[in-house]
């Protein structure tokens, strides 16, 4: 159920645990048991789906603006990053309440051209008290084109204290389009990401780096109590990568050793 002002959406979520299951299947990370109803960190992206209609989509697979966060007039989207607080572990076959707020909205022009950066704040609250505060950062620009420079990517440092080779294919990220009700065309459809973003093949999705990272930073760290992270250069479906971790400090480091992806990560619920 989703209820909507100018300013604050409010969606509410029976927290399917097969929809758990599905992901830790999309992910290669073995069974969930049934009595597992704890979910891992960033699993709260496959619920609180909002759903619009064909007429309601813009030319990216996006919902067209105008809503909750306001239109202005910058065709391209992308999550830049966002900031996670862990207040207490959020359960599957509970009713979750997720509320989102427009924080801030700043324009400004860069190296491309103008920009628009959107903050938008999440709370999901269950049983009456708050489990996690989300901060999400989207990025707005115009379309590119051949005169628009492309600014050389930042490298990742070298000899982290840990890393694992991950693989990507265009099968995952449909599934895990799916799973997150994201339906960006750049992530599935390889001819508008080369024609109209410019992109040299599909882009795996910021979000599934984020959670590659938030559960090898719990795997080998324990239990979270915030986790920020920041793209800053996209990665392609056909690219092996690393994840990589020196204590609180991980990345994603790209096959010709660019920085795909920064994050922090802090120990133990707030």
């Amino acid at each position: 159920m989703r209820k909507q002002s100018n300013n604050r959406q409010t969606i509410r979520d029976q927290m399917d645990p097969a929809r758990a299951k599905a992901l830790y299947a999309v992910l290669g990370l073995g069974e969930r048991a049934d009595s597992e109803r704890a979910l891992p960190p960033f699993f709260h992206q496959i619920y609180f789906w909002d759903i619009a209609g064909p007429d309601n989509l813009g030319r990216d697979g996006h919902q067209k603006l105008g809503g909750l966060i306001p239109d202005l007039g910058l065709p391209r989207r992308m999550w830049a990053g966002g900031q996670l607080e862990f207040h207490a572990p959020l359960h599957t076959g509970l009713v979750a309440v997720k509320t989102s707020f427009v924080d801030k909205v700043v324009q400004k022009t860069g190296r491309t051209g103008p920009l628009a950066f959107v903050t938008l704040r999440h709370e999901i609250h269950q049983e009456g008290a708050r489990v996690m505060t989300e901060m999400q950062d989207l990025v707005y620009r115009q379309d590119p084109s051949s005169q628009t420079p492309v600014p050389a990517p930042k490298m990742a440092p070298e000899d982290p204290q840990n890393t694992e080779a991950v693989t990507f294919s265009s099968t995952l990220l449909f599934r895990y389009s799916a799973l997150t009700m994201n339906s960006h065309r750049i992530h599935h459809d390889e001819a508008y990401a080369r024609e109209v973003e410019n992109y040299p093949g599909l882009v795996v999705h910021g979000p599934l780096l984020a959670q590659l990272l938030m559960l090898k930073a719990t795997r080998e760290m324990g239990p979270l109590a915030k986790f920020s992270f920041r793209a800053t250069a996209p990665l392609l479906h056909w690219e092996q990568a690393a994840l990589c971790r020196e204590a609180g400090r991980l990345w994603v480091r790209g096959p010709d050793g660019r920085l795909c992806m920064k994050a922090k990560a802090e120990l133990g619920f707030s």
